[in-house]
C-alpha cells in the first residue's frame, strides 16, 4: 500500500509540475472546444478522485464544493448535469489558487483512506484514477500548447512554458516483412488496461510490409511541394471537404516563411527539421499522404501483430482501423462504464505513444482513438503496403 501511496502522490505531483511556467493568465485559456484550460485539468483530474473513491468510501465523506462536480464533470451523465465544454474557458471562478487548495485537500483524504483500507475494489479504481490522470497529463501539453499558439506574440517568444520533446530519426527508411497467418490482439498478462483493450481475440492477416521509420518532415515537404494539398485524388471525400473548408496547406502549427517552413513550438517558432517525424497532422492527411507514396496505413492489428519489431513512442500512430469494440466487449456497471464505450463512433484507432506521453503509460496494446479531423496531438505516420 505504501508503493500505492507513493505512486499516486508522484502522479499528483508531476500533474502539477507540467503547470510551474504558466502565468496565472494562462491557466484559463482554451483555444478551441476540443481542448480545455490547464485550471480545468486539475480541477478536473481531482473531481475523478473525489467522485469516483472518496464519495464512495469514505463515509459522511465532506465535499470541498457541492457545486465542483457541475463544473469539473466531464462527460459522465450517471452523475449529473454539467457545463457545456466550450464554456470551460469562462470559468474565471474557482481561482487558480482554489483549484490548487481543492488538489491539496484531496489528496489529504485520499492518502488517510489509502493508509486505512486496501480493498480490491478501491485499488481497481485507484489505478483507473492514475491512469487517467496520466492520459491529461499529456492533453495539458498539448492544450496548452494549442492555447498559446492562438496568441501571435507567442511566436517571437523564447521562454518554454512547457518541455519540448526531442525528434529522433533513424535514417534507415526499411521495410518489415510480415507473412500471412492468425495473430492474437488484444491485452494478455498482468498489470492495468483499459476496457477497450480486453476480448483478446485471433485475427488473420494477410501478408504485409510496414514501414520500420516514421514518414518525417522532409517527406511531407515534397507532398506538399508536389501538390499534394490540391490532388482532390489523394484524399477521401470528408477530407477533401475538410481540407477545403478549412484551407487546410499544411500540418498543425506549420506556415510559410520565405522560401521555407518555420513550426510554432513553445520556444516560438523554428525552423521545421526536415529529418525529424513530421507531427500535428490528420487521419486525413496521413492517408493523403500514404495515397500519394503508393502506399496505405496499417491497420490496428497489423501495427499490434509487427510493433515488437519496430521503435515507436515518438508520435502517435494514424491506422486505418474505426475505433471499435473487439468480441466480448462489455461496459461496466456505473459512472466508469461510461469512460470508452460510449465513444465507440466515428473515431479511428491510433497506436503507440507520443513524446509527450507519461512514460510508462502505454503498450503495444494501448487503443487512442480521435475523430480524422484532428491533429493538436502528437500525431504522425507510419506506412503500411
Amino acid at each position: 500500500m505504501t508503493d500505492l501511496i507513493k505512486r499516486f502522490t508522484h502522479t499528483r505531483n508531476r500533474t502539477n509540475s507540467i503547470c510551474t511556467e504558466l502565468q496565472t493568465e494562462d491557466f484559463n485559456l482554451q483555444g478551441a472546444e476540443f481542448t480545455s484550460p490547464p485550471k480545468w485539468h486539475l480541477a478536473h483530474t481531482t473531481w475523478f478522485f473525489e467522485e469516483m473513491i472518496l464519495k464512495r468510501f469514505v463515509k459522511d465523506y465532506k465535499l470541498f464544493n457541492p457545486h465542483f462536480s457541475l463544473l469539473f464533470n466531464s462527460y459522465y451523465n450517471l452523475v449529473g448535469e454539467r457545463i457545456e465544454r466550450k464554456n470551460r474557458g469562462l470559468l474565471s471562478r474557482p481561482s487558480v489558487k482554489e483549484v490548487l487548495a481543492y488538489r491539496e485537500y484531496v489528496d489529504h483524504e485520499m492518502r488517510l483512506l489509502l493508509s486505512k483500507t486496501s480493498k480490491q475494489s478501491l485499488l481497481e479504481l485507484l489505478n483507473l484514477g492514475i491512469q487517467h490522470e496520466e492520459q491529461h497529463q499529456e492533453l495539458l501539453q498539448t492544450d496548452i500548447k494549442y492555447s498559446l499558439y492562438k496568441n501571435p506574440l507567442n511566436r517571437i517568444n523564447n521562454q518554454a512554458v512547457i518541455k519540448e520533446p526531442k525528434n529522433s530519426k533513424d535514417p534507415s527508411h526499411s521495410w518489415i516483412e510480415i507473412k500471412e497467418g492468425i495473430f492474437e490482439i488484444g491485452f494478455q498478462g498482468e498489470g492495468f488496461c483499459f476496457d477497450n483493450e480486453l476480448g483478446r481475440h485471433k485475427v488473420y492477416l494477410e501478408a504485409f510490409e510496414i514501414c520500420r521509420e516514421l514518414v518525417t518532415n522532409g517527406e511531407f515537404m515534397e507532398f506538399i511541394e508536389m501538390g499534394g494539398y490540391e490532388n482532390f485524388n489523394l484524399w477521401l471525400d470528408d477530407g477533401w471537404t475538410w481540407v477545403n473548408t478549412n484551407s487546410i496547406k499544411a500540418p498543425l502549427y506549420w506556415r510559410k516563411k520565405g522560401s521555407g517552413w518555420v513550426h510554432f513550438s513553445t520556444k516560438g517558432e523554428q525552423p521545421v527539421d526536415p529529418d525529424a517525424y513530421v507531427n500535428h497532422v490528420s487521419y486525413y492527411e496521413a492517408m493523403a499522404f500514404a495515397t500519394w507514396k503508393g502506399c496505405r496505413l496499417p491497420t490496428e492489428f497489423e501495427w499490434e501483430a509487427a510493433a515488437e519489431m519496430f521503435d515507436w513512442g515518438q508520435r502517435w500512430e494514424w491506422t486505418n482501423s474505426a475505433y471499435l469494440p473487439y468480441p466480448g466487449f462489455t461496459i461496466a456497471e456505473g459512472a466508469a462504464g461510461e469512460y470508452n464505450g460510449k465513444f465507440m463512433s466515428n473515431q479511428m484507432v491510433l497506436r503507440g505513444a507520443s513524446a509527450v506521453t507519461t512514460p510508462g503509460h502505454s503498450r503495444k496494446s494501448y487503443r487512442n482513438f480521435f475523430q480524422p479531423e484532428l491533429k493538436w496531438q502528437y500525431s504522425g505516420i507510419r506506412l503500411a503496403k
